[in-house]
């Protein structure tokens, strides 16, 4: 299983309207940069209480990264494809 397709897996057996969901992941050499946009219904699903649910997904994708020789961040888009959680400079993860 690959790096998107474990975030589609994961995020759509958590949010109530999968088909919105869209993830973008752009690598090279030593970088994976994963772009995750759901339906901004679901967006409080996605972040989890004080950010908890978005740290362990990115948890996640770090170890994912970690086993091809990678590293790996994740960022939760809003609609507009801006970063939506007003945190994200502190919960983001490298």
């Amino acid at each position: 299983m690959n790096i998107q397709e474990l975030v589609e897996y994961i995020t759509k057996s958590l949010v109530d309207d999968p088909e919105q969901i869209h993830v973008r992941v752009m690598e090279n050499a030593h970088t994976v940069n994963v772009e995750l946009q759901v339906a901004p219904s679901d967006m409080g699903r996605i972040i989890g209480k004080g950010g908890r649910v978005v740290n362990s997904l990115r948890t996640l994708v770090r170890i994912a990264a970690v086993r091809q020789g990678k590293r790996a961040t994740l960022e939760i888009l809003d609609s507009n494809g801006n970063v939506s959680h007003p945190n994200a400079a502190s919960l983001h993860h490298a």
